[in-house]
């Protein structure tokens, strides 16, 4: 392995940072769509796959069986069991990663040219004849077990538990997608069975590839790599409604330092107003020391390391998300001057001044992310799920540009909603109580 991380180092060292990058749409001989980026100056390509649903395909009362049935996806297939398939991976130099999310299963494979060919037989075994051996589900579910225990003693773990809960109620989005420690306690050989057909099927297959590979060599291994999987999959869950008014929710715990997770409704990716609302988080809450929460919160009371905010788009709800975390007896002002901050993004929106500093950052950062074949394919799968264009990545840029102060004035008023701001607080904050 050491072999095929130098070649991944040199890559990244080699492979200019741009956001100049000319995508090929193909479509295989089956029906598989995929984007394609050829990079042929070194011998090596990563490919990236996403099935679309992840572990909101759970079915009623199998929380975290999805989750556990990726983690066993590298635990022996076909004729190997888990020490075999690790051997035979190593052997190859390749490098496998399988991921469960809320909206989506994840495959990222990186592999060297001479060894395709058998780097995608050992991968189509793994998505295709998954063994499911007694002996790793005990080990995956131990580790899972493992996992909860850590969780239920950390903060954060449970302000973002909690906050799933009361926002989204039954829906797969209002609980832990990894699971209960009952609920996996509970999961049968015969559950992941039923989790690997519901999840893993063509109907919901995204596909990118970025390095030496053709466009005919890379139809002929999707093809080969799918071959076997079922047609369909389990249905999609309905969208999420959103269930949280304004207000606080207080969850004691025994700690010096309270934690926070606060939000509301937010605005879908497909919005026009987007682009705008992505501006203005950016200078309420974006990275870097100079939003106006780090400003405020941070920098001239000192109530918090660290305060940010996000735009959160999935598949099935759009939320407008923040974070911090304060001592106990400082969370109640920290709180109270987030909300002032919000009700003034509102009224005021913002100045000429942040929203050309918001603009020469989020265009001048944006070509640093495609440092890497991998990092490249990891992009374009997730661009063809959010179902933003092939031509994205060269117009993105300008989409931010285009925003103007107008827009952004209305926008705020749209999106940035104080009354409907709740608070999860996990802690013992003085003077903060639940209403």
């Amino acid at each position: 392995m050491r072999f095929f991380y130098a070649f991944v180092t040199l890559l990244i060292v080699t492979f200019p940072a741009r956001a100049e990058i000319a995508i090929q749409e193909i479509t295989t001989p089956t029906g598989i769509n995929a984007w394609l980026v050829e990079e042929h100056s070194l011998p090596f390509t990563a490919l990236e796959i996403r099935f679309q649903g992840g572990t909101s395909l759970d079915r009623p009362g199998k929380r975290g069986a999805v989750n556990f049935m990726v983690g066993l996806l590298e635990e022996g297939a076909g004729e190997m069991d888990a020490r075999g398939f690790a051997e035979a991976r190593e052997s190859l130099a390749a490098s496998f990663r399988f991921g469960a999310y809320g909206d989506a299963i994840t495959v990222s494979a990186q592999f060297l040219s001479e060894n395709r060919a058998e780097a995608m037989q050992l991968l189509h075994s793994a998505l295709t004849e998954p063994r499911f051996d007694d002996s790793a589900i005990e080990r995956v579910r131990a580790q899972i077990m493992s996992h909860l225990a850590s969780r239920a003693t950390d903060p954060n773990a449970i302000a973002g538990e909690t906050w799933d809960r009361m926002a989204y109620g039954d829906h797969p989005y209002g609980s832990y997608r990894v699971g209960t420690p009952d609920s996996v306690a509970a999961l049968t050989r015969d559950d992941l069975v039923s989790a690997f057909k519901d999840a893993l099927a063509l109907d919901r297959i995204y596909v990118a590839a970025v390095g030496d590979i053709t466009a005919d060599e890379l139809s002929q291994l999707l093809d080969e790599l799918f071959d076997g999987l079922p047609a369909t999959g389990a249905p999609l869950p309905p969208r999420a409604e959103f269930a949280l008014s304004g207000g606080t929710t207080v969850v004691p715990f025994d700690t010096p330092q309270s934690v926070t997770m606060f939000g509301h409704i937010g605005i879908a990716r497909d919005d026009p107003d987007f682009f705008a609302a992505f501006v203005l988080n950016e200078v309420l809450g974006g990275r870097g020391s100079n939003s106006r929460l780090m400003q405020e919160v941070r920098e001239k009371r000192g109530l918090t390391y660290g305060v940010g905010t996000f735009l959160a788009n999935a598949d099935l709800s759009d939320t407008i998300m923040g974070h911090f975390s304060s001592q106990n007896g400082t969370m109640g002002d920290a709180i109270e001057v987030v909300r002032n901050e919000w009700a003034k993004m509102a009224a005021e929106g913002i100045t000429q001044e942040e929203l050309t500093a918001a603009q020469t950052y989020l265009t001048g950062s944006y070509p640093l992310r495609f440092d890497g074949n991998a990092n490249i394919a990891n992009i374009l799968a997730s661009m063809q799920m959010e179902g933003l264009p092939v031509d994205y990545i060269a117009t993105r840029n300008d989409q931010v540009m285009a925003v103007t102060l107008e827009d952004t004035t209305r926008v705020a008023k749209r999106l940035y909603d104080p009354d409907a701001l709740h608070f999860v607080v996990v802690g013992q904050p003085e003077g903060v109580v639940s209403n």
